[in-house]
């Protein structure tokens, strides 16, 4: 009795033991489980959301490195007396075939053919010399470069040279920094547009994207010079249609303009350079996506095709961010003097793949871009909300000068 006492209680306590040993390691499964489901739950959340991150931007960072190693690389800066030719050729040639077009039937094959193989690249290499100008890069003057690009505008029919300039150049103050940046898609953007027929309708429609997001970020104020533009390409626009003869140009002639501009934002191999810039097209590993662990996720991507003849070498998009005091022209001579600096970096070979595998790929989308809460400031003025305000005045110091931005 007495053993058989004893042994039902140690069968018992082995029993309770065991019944211990199995909840604690069901608990112990438990919260491995949920750790697991927690760390996936969180992949997945950053796997759907833009690249954050708490870098520096890399290109000031690059650029006082390449001075200190090839200091002769600053003797490239400066405006580019070439620039003005080249434009001054493209909107004669425009002019001339929009003349050409003036009895061409809108409908016609000639008519649409003709915009997007030559309009559409004349009017793409308008845009970018806006940009170039933009930068101070055709004129000595300040005064100077704004007038001009003015001249620029014209075949494109809808003034915007004045606006785009406060607008790039805090692009390149501000890179990637949210609500600063207009050249990053808003969460409007990524969220309805993040499949392949949204993506195929920001592809073909994007040149409107790029007009209209940055009055829904923030305006510039309006100067005298923002003015002369709007006046100056109405009164051109009008004098096409209304005031010159129609043996000149016709209201086909400026329909032939504005098709162009519209070409030249869309489906067409040189607006390819619009997403080539600045989306991230490499396989980002979870430990690069979660901001915390600060691993620089690449954020621009150089090109270095037979098409940057056409569009003053925008490509060459590091080095341009780099040191965008250096002119198109001299561009592939800071390639050359610190390719140690460039020849690693990540790259596109074509522009037209880059449009089709934006569409088609599932990994590449309206959210792979990188963003940032902090740092950068408004060029050129502009309302911007007070809660981004507090962030870009924390970071002032680490920026860029005015000398800098004025080049």
């Amino acid at each position: 009795m007495a053993a058989s006492a004893v042994t039902t209680a140690t069968t018992d306590s082995s029993s309770t033991q065991r019944k211990q040993q199995q909840n604690g390691k069901l608990d112990t499964s438990s919260s491995s489980s949920s750790a697991s489901a927690g760390a996936g739950d969180q992949n997945d959340a950053l796997e759907k959301d833009f690249f954050w991150t708490y870098t520096e931007e890399p290109h000031r960072t690059r650029r006082m490195a390449i001075i200190k190693a090839h200091p002769e690389v600053t003797k490239l800066c400066g405006p580019e007396p070439l620039t003005k030719w080249v434009v001054l050729g493209v909107v004669s040639l425009q002019f001339l075939l929009a003349h050409l077009l003036r009895d061409t039937s809108f409908f016609s094959w000639k008519f649409w053919l003709t915009a997007y193989v030559f309009g559409a690249t004349c009017n793409q290499n308008l845009f970018l010399a806006i940009h170039e100008i933009s930068h101070n890069l055709a004129f000595r003057s300040p005064t100077a470069n704004r007038l001009f690009a003015i001249v620029a505008n014209l075949p494109i029919a809808v003034p915007y040279s004045a606006s785009f300039r406060p607008y790039h150049l805090t692009h390149h103050k501000s890179l990637g920094v949210d609500g600063l940046d207009t050249d990053l898609p808003t969460a409007f953007e990524a969220l309805f547009l993040d499949s392949i027929l949204g993506k195929a309708f920001f592809c073909t429609f994007q040149i409107f994207f790029y007009a209209l997001r940055p009055m829904a970020i923030y305006r510039v104020p309006f100067t005298w010079v923002h003015w002369l533009n709007l006046t100056i390409q109405l009164f051109f626009d009008y004098a096409i249609v209304f005031l010159l003869p129609d043996s000149l140009f016709t209201a086909n002639s400026l329909l032939y303009f504005l098709v162009s501009s519209f070409l030249a934002g869309s489906l067409h191999p040189t607006a390819g350079h619009f997403i080539a810039e600045h989306y991230v097209y490499e396989k980002i590993t979870p430990e690069a996506r979660n901001p915390d662990n600060k691993i620089p996720v690449p954020e621009t991507f150089s090109y270095y095709g037979p098409l940057n003849w056409v569009t003053y070498n925008v490509g060459l998009h590091n080095e341009h961010h780099d040191f965008p005091a250096i002119p198109w022209t001299r561009l592939p001579k800071l390639y050359e003097i610190a390719s140690e600096f460039y020849e690693g970096l990540p790259q596109h070979r074509s522009w037209t793949h880059v449009l089709w595998q934006f569409i088609f790929d599932e990994e590449i989308g309206m959210r792979c871009r990188v963003k940032r809460k902090v740092g950068g400031r408004v060029v050129g003025g502009g309302s911007v909300s007070a809660k981004q305000q507090q962030p870009q005045n924390q970071a002032k110091e680490a920026g860029w000068g005015d000398d800098e931005i004025e080049a």
